[in-house]
């Protein structure tokens, strides 16, 4: 993983999803982050596909990645495939959500 996409990831990870309290890094939402010249896509899921924060959650992401230096476009490849499910957050998170 490059330098750049690292950061990407660490501001990403401060995008927290507010209904449930964690950040959609550890939640294991955040499937891909590409970086080409500047141009960041970030291929995401949701926890539930009607999630209802969809849209504050995707500019809030693309918000993240564009706050890092050389980075000048920011998209968002919203998949439900594969399908989130609770196994794909980390240990922490896994535990605080009783599984």
């Amino acid at each position: 993983m490059s330098e750049v996409v690292e950061k990407i990831y660490a501001e990403i990870s401060k995008v927290i999803d507010p209904e449930v309290g964690f950040n959609l890094v550890e939640m294991g939402l955040i499937y891909d982050v590409d970086v080409n010249e500047g141009n960041v896509m970030v291929t995401m899921t949701l926890s539930t596909p009607a999630c209802p924060m969809h849209e504050m959650l995707t500019n809030w992401v693309k918000e993240a990645a564009l706050r890092v230096e050389g980075m000048t476009n920011a998209e968002i490849n919203l998949v439900f495939e594969p399908r989130w499910n609770p196994t794909m957050a980390t240990e922490e998170v896994k535990i605080k959500l009783g599984g």
